[in-house]
């Protein structure tokens, strides 16, 4: 079987809508995108037109719909648009946005699918990113939803609602989330809202574009849309629908079976990164070992910060993890009573990782040595502490002369704790 590869838009559309929850108009512009750079929004409202990665790292807000942020710029209610993009593999867009909110259109995500199929896509020659499941991975959010992800061929979601009011109650459906069969039993659900919340909501400045011409509400009697439903269990399809565009911000297509119980965005969002991590340790096998990454990199005791290598792409990408115990000798002095680990040895570690990859670009790497010549934008997300995990994925940006940059993050538990670029030079022994 062929290795899928990665696609884009073949030219740009634009949509033109409200935002459900300003009430404000907005104007999104779906366009295509270098191979290799994922889905980003731009606020071309603002000042030097800021980009926001849709990437899991960059979630802000999960309360009625997803929020990314990056720094003080806010994109909100991107589910729909993502939902879209990830169905029919669209890996690359650039997502140009003249306001704070995408455009609620009809309320469902049909007419996002429809002007990606009015523009169509094109293939990239570099190879998709693919999330596959290995085996059972369950997540249980505190909030009450709860996922198990199971090994499949392509994406199947299976989700159960339960709301009290009687249009609703329990709900149970499982659909094929891809392709033709998302654009024709997931799509044109709407998004659903309660007569009863209106007035509360907007009093927090929520649902202000919020009508019966964009989403689905109930009041005591039923359903108010003189229209009235799409699909009998519409209110499942559309949570079903929300999953994958959650989803979507782990960057990369997901293999597998999603069994959900009463999902949210929440929920979502530790499915999405728990996901990301199930990928980034392969399944939890290693592929170098710590004998091996000696015979690589000349750090011994006390400073050698990696124990394993589980993901690598050659030339591209390595993934590294440091298991952080309670023995580390710094924690005598970082401090006692409260150990942390130290934020330069996170770099450092990270920095190891990247070296890992480096050594594999030249020949005779036995006699080389990576030296790090600059850090740039280094930022520390959360404390590292004993029993934690650190996750490192580092991507190689640029390589010449045996003078390369990389991006890094160290990720605990599926969430960011450091972060950074690295240039670096290889030198002889």
């Amino acid at each position: 079987m062929s290795e899928p590869r990665q696609q884009t838009l073949a030219a740009s559309v634009t949509l033109e809508g409200v935002g459900t929850h300003t009430g404000k108009a907005a104007r999104l512009t779906l366009g295509p995108a270098e191979p290799g750079t994922g889905r980003r929004f731009r606020r071309v409202d603002l000042d030097g037109s800021p980009e926001i990665p849709a990437h899991i790292d960059h979630v802000v807000a999960t309360e009625l719909g997803t929020t990314l942020g990056l720094d003080e710029t806010r994109v909100a209610t991107v589910e729909h648009v993502l939902a879209a993009l990830a169905a029919l593999d669209v890996d690359n867009a650039l997502l140009e946005l003249d306001g704070p909110e995408t455009p609620i259109m009809d309320g469902s995500f049909l007419p996002f699918v429809d002007a990606i199929e009015r523009v169509g896509v094109v293939e990239q020659d570099e190879p998709a990113r693919v999330i596959e499941v290995l085996g059972p991975v369950q997540v249980a959010d505190k909030s009450g939803p709860s996922y198990v992800a199971t090994p499949s061929d392509g994406l199947r979601i299976s989700a159960t609602i339960d709301f009290e009011h009687p249009a609703i109650g329990r709900l149970f459906g499982s659909y094929v989330a891809h392709g033709e069969r998302f654009a024709e039993e997931l799509a044109p659900a709407r998004t659903f809202g309660f007569r009863a919340d209106a007035e509360a909501l907007r009093a927090r400045g929520l649902a202000l574009g919020s009508s019966l011409d964009n989403a689905v509400i109930l009041d005591d009697d039923g359903v108010m849309n003189p229209d009235g439903l799409r699909f009998p269990d519409e209110f499942i399809r559309h949570k079903v629908g929300d999953i994958v565009g959650d989803l979507a911000l782990t960057g990369a297509r997901i293999q597998g079976h999603i069994v959900a119980e009463r999902p949210s965005h929440a929920g979502n969002m530790a499915l999405a990164r728990t996901l990301a991590d199930h990928a980034l340790y392969n399944g939890g096998q290693p592929i170098v070992d710590a004998s091996q990454i000696m015979q690589h990199l000349p750090h011994r005791y006390p400073m050698l910060l990696v124990d394993r290598i589980t993901g690598y792409e050659k030339g591209k990408r390595i993934v590294g993890i440091k298991n952080v115990t309670i023995n580390e000798p710094f924690f005598q002095g970082h401090y006692p009573g409260h150990p942390i680990m130290p934020g330069v040895l996170i770099i450092e570690a990270m920095a190891q990782v990247g070296g890992l990859l480096l050594m594999d670009q030249i020949e005779d790497p036995e006699s080389k040595v990576v030296y790090f010549m600059s850090l740039d934008n280094v930022k520390w997300r959360r404390p590292v502490t004993p029993g934690d995990q650190i996750v490192f994925e580092l991507e190689l940006v640029q390589f010449r002369r045996h003078v390369c940059r990389l991006k890094g993050v160290g990720r605990v538990d599926g969430k960011v704790a450091a972060e950074a670029e690295l240039m670096a030079r290889i030198m002889d022994r």
